[in-house]
């Protein structure tokens, strides 16, 4: 590995003896991309990674690494800094707005760029989901036709770059209010209530958000106006113009976010996920393709008469638009009791970490044409499982898309 500094405001750059280049802000961020200048000049695709609460860029530095190692004349991946620490306590719709102005900045850095894809842990997901509101940009000249909505959606862009994957690891898209949200209080309704009320003591604005306890000025809480378009911030359109909306979820084991939360389902729609079977990725134990819904669909499908009110509209207006839905457990595992990191990035034994990480790196509607060599000396059998998960995918030119 050499290092070496860098005149544009960073302060280390690496680079791997598998030709990958990393560099370091003073703020914190990391870009990684091919050290080759072919390759790093050929990169139209930005890739976002964004970490959770107490987080930094260097959770996903390494998911960052796949990525460029695989698809190395495609992607060039930006892991954000502006979030980092205790900065994460400042609130979901402060992180979103440093996380636009960031994704801006990188776009204007990088004027070959041509699409972007967003992936979250944790609360970072909430943070993505508010920031793509703010970078949404409507398409020009659409007609009166019928069909002009579905052009609409197709034609706009997130910072001007046409959008591919919006994909989050583990985010409490539902909030972590009661109904067994945050595991570790056990789904005891005293423990859910207190957490309620005292939550923003230990994690400020943050925690309001995260508990639907917010009152700014006497509006709605933050996350039931992102199920919407909502003043000047277009949530959903946002939402709807990527080609694909990923949620990976952990079945058991996350004691910060409850399955429900994480795979935006009601309890009634839980699936059974005990006879799946993955032999390519056997932490993987439930995959669904949930195409979307419109309103009266939504009442039909719910069911059950004590579903909470304000959790029942947050699954309704996120279902409005498709989602893959990933199921993970880590239950075979000695690390399972650190799921909610684990799914995000490599802890102490590396061949037995994130084998749903792999989907991620070899999403279908990733990025462009077949690729043609995958590189070598991948240490452990999870890399090797994504190169042949790679071969396969750019093999398939029917890829999967979700329709919106």
């Amino acid at each position: 590995m050499e290092n070496g500094n860098l005149e544009n405001g960073s302060v280390k750059k690496e680079i791997t003896d598998n030709g990958i280049c990393s560099s370091e802000s003073v703020n914190g961020s990391c870009d990684v991309w091919s050290c080759k200048d072919s390759d790093s000049s050929s990169a139209d695709h930005l890739v976002i990674m964004v970490h959770g609460i107490l987080g930094s860029a260097s959770d996903w530095k390494f998911a960052a690494e796949q990525f460029v190692r695989m698809l190395p004349d495609k992607v060039f991946v930006h892991c954000s800094e502006r979030n980092m620490f205790r900065l994460t306590l400042d609130g979901v719709d402060v992180m979103g707005e440093r996380l636009a102005e960031e994704v801006l900045e990188v776009i204007q850095r990088k004027p070959n760029l041509r699409k972007i894809s967003f992936i979250a842990h944790s609360v970072g997901g909430l943070v993505a989901r508010y920031a793509i509101g703010r970078l949404y940009r409507p398409s020009q000249n659409v007609g009166d036709s019928p069909n002009s909505k579905r052009e609409e959606d197709s034609r706009a862009t997130i910072g001007g770059l046409e959008a591919m994957n919006f994909i989050t690891v583990a985010t409490p898209h539902l909030g972590s209010r009661g109904n067994k949200q945050v595991p570790f209080l056990f789904g005891v309704p005293a423990f859910e209530k207190a957490a309620g009320l005292v939550i923003h003591w230990i994690f400020k604005r943050t925690g309001r958000h995260l508990f639907l306890t917010d009152d700014d000025e006497g509006t709605p809480p933050l996350l039931q106006r992102m199920i919407e378009d909502y003043g000047d911030c277009f949530f959903m359109s946002a939402l709807r113009t990527f080609r694909r909306r990923v949620v990976y979820s952990n079945v058991g084991y996350d004691h910060i976010v409850g399955w429900r939360t994480s795979c935006i389902r009601r309890n009634n729609e839980l699936p059974k996920w005990e006879d799946y079977v993955n032999e390519k990725y056997p932490h993987i134990v439930y995959e669904e393709h949930c195409k979307a819904y419109d309103a009266e669909e939504s009442v039909l499908i719910s069911t059950e008469d004590n579903t909470d009110k304000l959790e029942e509209e947050l699954v309704t207006g996120l279902s409005r638009v498709s989602w893959e839905k990933v199921d993970v457990s880590f239950h075979t595992c000695r690390q399972r009791f650190a799921a909610h990191s684990v799914i995000q990035k490599p802890m102490t034994f590396r061949s037995k970490t994130f084998t749903a990480r792999c989907k991620i790196l070899s999403s279908k509607a990733t990025m462009g044409p077949a690729v043609k060599s995958f590189g070598s000396g991948l240490p452990s059998c999870i890399e090797n499982r994504v190169c042949r998960r790679l071969k396969l995918v750019y093999s398939n030119k029917n890829c999967y898309c979700a329709q919106n």
